[in-house]
C-alpha cells in the first residue's frame, strides 16, 4: 500500500525537528507517541536528524495507526508554536500573513492536506472517509469503548470485500456511540433508551442530552444560523445511515440488481458521514465533562 503521509510532507517536519527542537523534545515525544526507534543504516547528517530519521523507520506509513502515532507527535510542537502567541486570535493571525507562508511548519502543514489531514483547533482533522475511521478508532482506544472498536474493524475490513457489510457496521458504529453517551449521561439528563428505540430516535436523545440541537444555540449567538444549519445537517447523517443500510446494508433481503449496483465508493461516503458524526458525539461528550 502507498504511504499515507508523503515523504516530502514528513521531510518538512523533519527540517522543523531540526532547526526549533532538542535532542530531548524529539526522543521524548516519539516516545511517548508508542514509536519505536529503529536505528539508521548511516547516519543522516547531524545527531537531531539521525534521530528524526530513525524514528520515521519506526512508524508504519502506509497506515493511518502508524499516521497517528506521527501526528501524536506533531500535535505536541504544533501546541507549542501555538503557545508562543498570547490568543487565539493571535494565533489566526500568525497563520493567515503571508509572509509566515515559508515557515517550516506552515509548509509541513500544507503538504500535508494533500494527504488527508488539516489542523484545526488545536487537533489534526481527518479529512478522508479512512482518515476519519481511524481517528474515531483512537477515540474508542482511548475511551475504552472494545465495541466500538469491533465495529471499527468491521468497517475497514469490508469497505472493498463487502461495501454492504460495511454499510451496516457504519449504522452499528453510530448506534453505538449513541446508546454509550446516553447510558453515560442517563443519571444527570434523565433521558435513557429503550431496545425498542431506533437509530432516529437514538440520534434525537444524545443530540438533546449533549445540547446540540439548533434550538440549543442562542439567536444571539455569532453566526447562529450557520451553526444551527450545521447541526441541522449533522443531525440529517443519522436519518440517512439508518436509511442507507436499509436499502444497501446487511442483514436484509435486497434484490439482485441493487446489490450489484453496490461498490465500494458508495460505501466510502456512508461510512465517511457516519464516522464524522460518531467522532463529533465523542469529541462533544468529552468536551463537556
Amino acid at each position: 500500500m502507498p504511504d499515507i503521509v508523503s515523504r516530502a510532507c514528513r521531510s518538512l517536519f523533519l527540517d522543523y525537528l531540526v532547526e526549533q527542537s532538542t535532542l530531548g523534545d524529539i526522543q521524548r515525544e516519539f516516545d511517548a507517541a508508542g514509536v519505536p526507534y529503529v536505528e539508521p543504516p548511516q547516519p543522516s547528517g547531524g545527531q537531531r536528524r539521525t534521530m528524526v530519521h530513525g524514528y520515521y523507520l519506526g512508524i508504519d506509513w502506509a497506515t493511518h495507526e502508524g499516521v497517528s502515532k506521527f501526528l501524536e507527535v506533531a500535535t505536541f510542537f504544533m501546541g507549542r508554536e501555538d503557545t508562543k502567541r498570547a490568543s487565539f486570535a493571535q494565533t489566526m493571525n500568525w497563520y493567515l500573513r503571508p509572509e509566515n507562508n515559508e515557515h517550516p511548519l506552515m509548509r509541513f502543514l500544507s503538504a500535508l492536506k494533500p494527504c488527508g489531514y488539516e489542523w484545526r483547533e488545536g487537533r489534526f482533522i481527518g479529512l478522508s472517509a479512512d482518515a476519519r475511521l481511524a481517528d474515531t478508532k483512537t477515540l474508542a482506544t482511548n475511551l475504552d469503548l472494545p465495541h466500538l472498536g469491533e465495529h471499527i474493524r468491521r468497517i475497514e475490513a469490508s469497505i472493498e470485500a463487502d461495501p454492504a457489510l460495511a454499510i451496516g457496521s457504519a449504522k452499528e458504529m453510530v448506534e453505538t456511540v449513541c446508546k454509550t453517551i446516553l447510558t453515560k449521561r442517563s443519571v444527570p439528563s434523565g433521558v435513557t433508551y429503550s431496545k425498542d428505540d431506533d437509530l432516529n430516535e437514538l440520534g434525537k436523545k444524545v443530540f438533546g442530552v449533549l445540547r446540540q440541537l439548533p434550538d440549543d444555540i442562542p439567536d444571539k449567538a455569532k453566526g447562529a444560523k450557520t451553526i444551527k444549519t450545521m447541526l441541522s445537517n449533522l443531525r440529517s447523517v443519522v436519518q440517512c445511515t439508518a436509511e442507507l443500510r436499509n436499502w444497501y446494508g446487511n442483514g436484509h433481503g435486497r434484490e439482485g440488481d441493487i446489490k450489484r449496483g453496490l461498490s465500494p465508493r458508495h460505501a466510502r461516503l456512508v461510512v465517511g458521514a457516519a464516522s464524522t458524526l460518531a467522532w463529533y458525539l465523542l469529541e462533544t461528550d468529552r468536551d463537556m465533562e
